[in-house]
């Protein structure tokens, strides 16, 4: 038996604005499939503990075999943890989405890397590496290995071959919940929120190719859990006492028979749950609505993008501003809250197709509005397109108001992307606020903050 640690290196920002902090589900999954395997398994969650504390906690393991879990908002604090822990560790693995898409720089920190789905790789790196076998025959990885055996060694970088995706869901044991701080996440959340909430993952991956979307863990594969097996970890997730679930699916309306039975398998069990997801506009109709509606769900997001057609054809999204439109109204009519998130000054966007969309998600009865600038994620085309242009890494502490940096030389500024946030923030909470007043109060605010982003770089 191996003592593995697993660490999730992300740290709770001061101003913390985000309505999404749930608990890790991917390196609890890691978790599971490494405690099935007969290793005890140890898991430092960063997000409420400050650097020296979650460090004091990680050496007091004292274990053999140390992962780090890194996404590009993550990637200091993973060094960082890789450096303080290469002393005591006997094997440092790297996973996650920076790593499998841009694996050489962690191996300079890393014995191994980690590509795409870890449960099934990293059980077997555990195997080989216990045994003293050679890690290279491992599909899935990353590794340095030498040539020779003299002073002359050269390093060579090994990529093994790529692993396939496990085709069965539900031979994957549930997450290991046990390991996470639930009472930090549920108190956490009912004082933010006013109320708690986890995720469950009912399927994994996108058939899409959003050109700003990063999915290189799962890459372009779509499988489905079962649905009884869904609602059974939605169970356990109610037992752990929090209020509500999040399904983590990149799309959980890709199918309109499936969401149909897991609502009916909610409302058999007589679950008193309440829930959300996030759905394409064209995958949600008048009858799944409904239907999800009395099964307990209270809100659905739908990844808008843009009020721009050519925008929307740049980004590869293969839906329409009049789809969207359609999609809210029929949530709304059912009874749901609708969040929507857009992207502005993408790279293609005008001054004019960047206030069209900011007015096209004013017009919609929207409960959630979520503005960002573009992100050139390392694995995405959009990446591809600007790599040339990258100025900097994504760090918190550049920002103007501690969420949004950007990181490329675009065609706007970080200044008007703030403006053009804010404004449409604010455009959306005079719809929301001001009642019959709103159209008058836009009609008078709207020409004059057009004017400025205008006229500004």
């Amino acid at each position: 038996m191996t003592t593995v640690l697993l660490i999730y290196p992300f740290f709770l920002p001061r101003r913390d604005r985000s309505v999404f902090r749930f608990p890790p589900l991917g390196i609890s999954y890691i978790a599971a499939a490494l405690e099935q395997e007969g290793h005890q398994v140890h898991l430092v969650d960063c997000t409420f503990q400050k650097r020296r504390e979650a460090l004091q906690e990680a050496l007091a393991v004292g274990a053999d075999v140390v992962g780090l879990y890194c996404m590009v908002t993550m990637v200091d604090d993973c060094l960082w943890f890789a450096d303080q822990l290469r002393p005591t560790s006997g094997l440092l693995i790297a996973g996650g989405p920076l790593p499998t898409c841009d694996p050489l720089p962690f191996l300079e920190h890393f014995d191994v890397v980690v590509r795409g789905e870890g449960e099934r790789t990293v059980c077997e790196v555990l195997r080989a590496w216990s045994r003293g076998a050679d890690l290279a025959q491992v599909p899935g990885i990353v590794l340095r290995n030498t040539e020779g055996g003299g002073a002359e060694t050269k390093p060579k970088i090994i990529f093994t071959p790529d692993r396939p995706f496990e085709a069965d869901l539900d031979v994957l044991p549930p997450p290991a919940r046990h390991l996470l701080p639930a009472a930090a996440y549920i108190r956490h959340g009912r004082k933010k929120n006013g109320y708690s909430i986890s995720t469950v993952m009912s399927t994994r991956g996108c058939p899409f190719r959003c050109e700003f979307c990063s999915n290189v863990v799962f890459g372009g594969s779509y499988r489905e859990r079962s649905p009884g097996k869904v609602v059974d970890e939605v169970e356990e997730v109610l037992r752990l006492g929090y209020d509500r679930i999040s399904f983590a699916d990149d799309v959980f309306t890709m199918r309109k028979e499936r969401v149909l039975t897991i609502c009916a398998e909610i409302r058999r069990r007589n679950l008193d749950c309440r829930w959300e997801c996030l759905g394409r506009v064209d995958a949600f109709d008048e009858q799944t609505a409904r239907e999800m509606k009395n099964a307990g769900c209270t809100r659905i997001y739908f990844g808008i993008e843009s009020g721009s057609q050519p925008i929307l054809d740049q980004m590869n999204k293969k839906t329409t501003p009049e789809e969207a439109r359609r999609a809210v109204e029929i949530a709304c009519r059912a009874g749901l809250q609708v969040g929507a998130f857009f992207i502005l000054c993408y790279p293609g966007d005008t001054d004019e197709t960047v206030l069209a969309t900011l007015q096209f998600a004013a017009s919609l009865p929207l409960d959630y509005l979520g503005l960002t600038m573009p992100y050139p994620l390392p694995g995405t085309a959009l990446y591809d397109r600007v790599r040339n242009r990258i100025t900097r890494a994504w760090r918190p502490e550049d920002s103007l108001l501690m969420s949004h940096v950007l990181t490329f030389d675009a065609d706007f500024s970080e200044l008007k992307m703030w403006f053009a946030i804010l404004k449409g923030q604010a455009e959306f909470q005079i719809r929301r606020r001001a009642g019959i007043a709103a159209p008058v109060i836009l009609g008078l605010f709207r020409p004059v903050t057009d004017a400025v982003f205008r006229k500004m770089r």
